[in-house]
């Protein structure tokens, strides 16, 4: 055999297994015969050799292949298929009776030659994508790869048009992404609702529970699941209010996360007196409604759907710096939503931590189980005081860490100011109503002053082994092969500094990360930082604490859980080589 011959052969045998790439167009072929000389024949390209012919009648959708001439069709290899609302539908249509062809390629199999006919029904009268995948030969000795035919059949107005891949691609994806999206909806939703109860436990939110709480073991006065409703209004409408706030500053460009608000000193040194002053109506200094009562009450007796409704609010706001288990997925999914999407899992973050007090007051039974009322609830009162007071002090102390000394002498100076305005309001005379009003405007000045300004954080803010986060210090130490750890965390994040306590700072694991040269890198976000808030965002999270871990060779990092455990960190740095 003439080596010419063989070489044809080979290659239009491995055309025909899809080893070899095929020319697209006639110019291609052109340059192919060239390859073999005078002696090779030119073959059609593959949309010219073989053309189907797609119409509509009466609802059925009529596919008829034109063969050329010397060109021949697979039964065997037809495939046809429907894109409708993101689904794929596999047809089957009947081609009918083919002739027996002695391959050389493929043995004794059906083909079709000059035409292939055949008529679909029933496939609706919504507008779909349809795949037409068919292969064939030549006789001359030239194989196809399979090849694809798209159209877009509208049956309403019987029109029929070619598509591209990508649009057939487009439109697939975006079908899969609505149902994936419609999943991951009600999976973060659940979350949410986990996420909010599970905020109930939280150091900054079970004060004022326990406030909340202590109000349904006054009896005789008004419907106690009224009251839970009230107080889950409370919440629920705090939390939309956060995502309202969120996402205007968002839509106007700023990069802002869940908990922003106490990134700024001045509300932080606001929210500090706030708890001042409640910790000092919890010891008896004097009687305010901000907890359910009225002037003149005393806790035995029933508290105003108002003070319910203050008390959800109250605790929606300490509850900003929290990030509970389940809550940070959540709080991320809603960030990359549309609005009406963000809000419904903020409403579900709300309901979540409303949940657990509303089902108590929907059960009587429950209620009666606590003691009745007595002396022991004065002494509770004046206990549940401490932990309000503790939370005040917390406040001052990221005060401090926000504005340095100044700021956090401004806050208790004006703590020490609303003492002075509460104690002068208690003597009922004018003049010392007048000197209460002033010491309040002092304390508002005090409030607003430079010295509550945010200084600018520097590597000082944190230890010595620790390297302070920036995207060049990162790729850097990335570069170099170094593991990398980053923990993004805040001062008043309280679930990140027990984390830092009882597994970050452990002997074990700073061995460890000694050991497999880790470099520990800071996020500090403590105040506002675009570039920690982008890295958030990245690893599509609006809360914190994150934790990530850069392996070397890996492109993203690998995300540790919000709740971490030192054994936990040990078993994830045996990845490290």
């Amino acid at each position: 055999m003439r080596p010419l011959l063989q070489f044809t052969l080979l290659f239009t045998q491995l055309l025909c297994l899809g080893l070899l790439p095929v020319a697209a167009n006639s110019a291609d072929w052109d340059a192919g015969s060239e390859l073999f000389g005078n002696e090779s024949p030119s073959f059609l390209p593959v949309t010219e050799a073989y053309n189907p012919v797609v119409t509509l009648s009466q609802n059925t959708l009529n596919i008829n292949w034109q063969i050329s001439d010397n060109y021949y069709l697979y039964k065997d290899k037809f495939t046809s298929q429907r894109l409708l609302s993101g689904q794929i539908t596999t047809l089957t249509p009947n081609f009918g009776e083919a002739i027996i062809k002695d391959d050389p390629y493929f043995g004794e199999t059906p083909v079709y030659y000059n035409f292939a006919n055949t008529a679909l029904t029933e496939l609706g009268e919504d507008a779909y994508l349809l795949k037409l995948t068919a292969q064939g030969c030549a006789d001359a000795g030239l194989c196809y790869p399979p090849n694809d035919w798209l159209f877009r059949v509208t049956p309403s107005t019987g029109s029929i048009s070619s598509i591209t891949l990508d649009t057939w691609n487009a439109a697939h994806n975006a079908g899969a992404a609505s149902q994936n999206s419609t999943q991951a909806l009600w999976l973060m939703l659940l979350f949410a609702l986990i996420g909010g109860a599970i905020l109930n436990l939280m150091p900054c939110v079970f004060p004022v529970l326990g406030l909340k709480v202590l109000s349904f073991t006054r009896s005789g006065h008004g419907r106690a699941s009224v009251h839970g409703a009230v107080y889950s209004a409370g919440i629920v409408l705090s939390f939309l209010a956060v995502a309202v706030a969120l996402i205007s500053l968002q839509s106007a460009g700023a990069a802002i996360g869940w908990g922003f608000q106490l990134q700024t000193p001045w509300f932080v040194a606001l929210l500090s007196c706030v708890f001042f002053v409640l910790s000092l109506n919890l010891f008896g200094v004097f009687e305010i409604a901000l907890l359910g009562g009225v002037p003149g009450q005393n806790l035995s007796q029933r508290s105003d759907y108002t003070g319910s409704f203050f008390t959800g609010v109250l605790a929606t706001v300490v509850a900003t710096p929290c990030t509970a288990p389940f809550m940070g997925t959540a709080l991320g999914f809603a960030a990359t939503q549309p609005a009406a999407i963000a809000l419904a899992v903020f409403a579900a973050l709300g309901l979540g931590m409303a949940l657990p007090v509303f089902l108590l007051t929907l059960f009587p039974g429950a209620l009666k189980s606590l003691p009745r009322s007595g002396a022991w609830m004065e002494r509770l009162k004046q206990f549940l005081g401490f932990p309000l007071l503790a939370t005040a002090i917390w406040l001052s102390w990221v005060i401090g860490r926000q504005s340095g000394a100044d700021g956090m002498a401004a806050t208790l100076l004006a703590w020490l100011v609303l003492g002075l305005a509460i104690w002068l309001m208690g003597l009922r005379q004018t003049l010392a109503r007048v000197l209460a009003l002033a010491s309040f405007l002092i304390a508002i000045s005090l409030l607003a002053s430079p010295a509550l300004e945010q200084r600018k954080q520097s590597a000082d803010n944190i230890g010595k082994n620790t390297v302070f986060y920036s995207e060049s210090r990162l790729r850097e130490l990335r570069a170099s092969g170094r593991p990398v750890f980053i923990d993004v965390t805040a001062d008043w994040c309280i679930t990140c500094k027990i984390n830092e306590k009882v597994a970050l700072h452990t002997s074990a694991v700073e061995a460890a990360f000694a050991e497999k040269n880790v470099a520990y890198m800071v996020a500090d976000w403590t105040l506002y930082d675009e570039n920690i808030t982008s890295l958030l965002s990245e690893y599509q999270r609006n809360g914190i604490p994150l934790y990530l871990l850069y392996l070397p060779g890996e492109a993203k990092a690998r995300v540790l859980p919000q709740i971490l455990t030192e054994n936990g960190i040990l078993q994830t740095l045996k990845l490290i080589n």
